[in-house]
């Protein structure tokens, strides 16, 4: 690093601002599922396209987020991908002044095309801040932050936005077409300045880091790389490619779940709560995720990582298996629960699937994210089967996902004798 750029441990406080924020981001998707259901009249399947819709962005706009970041380097990369979700945030406002779902969709796409091309130079950034044994720990740390904006964004925006009763659908018919068209005029409304504020933050963001000296890593980056790997070589690595699917089942379980909490919880059957009430609840799901990327920070100084992430998915399933056979609070704090045991889940399957990948980590970085589009397709197979049999049962779909990163933290990310070892050598004389 040059003498102005910041020292690691300073790059790691700037950078964790980022996580921070597209954590909470991602979070608002959980409230603007139930409020957009209610405002459009639209069944579970139609009201998870918003899921589908963000989380595809992820599948369709890693590998052109791959080419910016070796282009312009991981710092330039989080400016313009702050930017670019500063966009999507404003683009809020005219879909509720409409209003119009496809346009919340467009809208939601382009903010989650700018938090895409943050993923891509963010995680491998943080992981290649320092000594590589630390990576699983310092990504936790980074994720914990990430947990703490998902925790208070649905918290303190949530109640905004479900801040008026939503009306049934006896109540929706016995209105005019006037009456209707105003009322969800209104009810579309609610989200115009929260998304302005966050659309403003964003920018204000951008150019703090645009001003800070953080550490270029370019050595980590494709321009680096004499031999240019295709993404096909990169995939060929057993343990990134067992990645990419353990993150894409992992997302899809983590959004699933968190998507149906409002309406889960504040069912008769399990919480008997009205959705603002139930809207503060979802802090204690991601509120787990925080709690428990703190102590997995330290855990993972200690223990295992693979071992630890199989021990963790075991404990979900547990949870999960115990929300499905009963009703009331047990229910409903045991889903609430599993946040706090999918917390370590994301960074370290990242940071184990990268392991000893070299210049090759951007693009296994890009094909790592693309696997977060289980996020848009895992809520809405869950909305086509509770739509059929109930919220309560559909969450087998989730014990699935979690049965497979049983799975890869216990064999799938072993890193087989002599993949990643050319890539390693080839490093050896750029990396810090």
């Amino acid at each position: 690093m040059t003498r102005r750029d910041m020292s690691y441990t300073a790059a790691l406080a700037v950078v964790t601002t980022i996580f921070f924020t597209w954590g909470g981001l991602t979070s608002l998707n959980d409230v603007l599922i139930p409020h957009l259901k209610a405002v459009f009249q639209m069944n579970y399947a139609q009201s998870m396209l918003i899921q589908s819709t963000f989380f595809g962005a992820y599948f369709l706009m890693s590998l052109p987020a791959s080419k910016v970041v070796a282009k312009v380097g991981y710092k330039n990369s989080i400016v313009i991908g702050l930017i670019v979700a500063a966009a999507g945030a404003a683009l809020f406002f005219p879909a509720a002044r409409i209003p119009s779902y496809p346009l919340f969709l467009g809208a939601l796409f382009v903010l989650a095309s700018g938090i895409t091309l943050l993923q891509v130079s963010a995680n491998p950034y943080i992981s290649l801040l320092g000594d590589p044994a630390g990576a699983p720990s310092r990504l936790n740390l980074a994720q914990a932050l990430n947990s703490l904006g998902t925790t208070l964004f649905p918290y303190v925006i949530g109640p905004l936005i479900l801040s008026t009763a939503v009306l049934g659908t006896a109540e929706l018919a016995a209105m005019s077409v006037a009456e209707q068209a105003a009322y969800r005029a209104h009810e579309a409304a609610s989200v115009q300045m929260p998304y302005m504020i966050i659309a403003g933050c964003l920018l204000l963001l951008a150019v703090f880091v645009y001003q800070m000296r953080i550490p270029s890593l370019a050595e980590a980056t494709e321009s680096a790389d004499p031999v240019h790997h295709s993404f096909a070589e990169v995939l060929g690595q057993r343990h990134l490619f067992f990645g990419v699917i353990a993150i894409f089942v992992y997302v899809g379980a983590e959004v699933s779940i968190g998507s149906f909490l409002i309406n889960y919880i504040s069912a008769p059957e399990i919480g008997n709560i009205d959705h603002a009430q139930a809207s503060e609840y979802l802090a204690y799901y991601w509120g787990g995720a925080m709690v428990g990327r703190f102590i997995g920070a330290a855990l993972l100084r200690r223990f295992d990582a693979r071992r630890l992430l199989a021990l963790f998915a075991v404990a979900a399933i547990a949870l999960l298996a115990l929300t499905m056979s009963t009703k009331g609070s047990v229910a409903m704090w045991a889903v609430l629960s599993i946040g706090l045991f999918n917390s370590i889940m994301f960074p370290t399957i990242f940071t184990i699937a990268i392991e000893r990948l070299g210049p090759m980590t951007s693009k296994a970085s890009s094909l790592l994210i693309m696997g977060i589009v289980g996020g848009a397709v895992i809520p809405w197979l869950q909305g086509v089967l509770s739509d059929r049999i109930g919220i309560q049962p559909s969450f087998v779909i989730p014990v699935v996902c979690y049965a497979f990163i049983v799975w890869y933290g216990w064999r799938g990310s072993r890193v087989l004798a002599g993949q990643g070892q050319h890539v390693t050598a080839q490093a050896s004389g750029v990396m810090h």
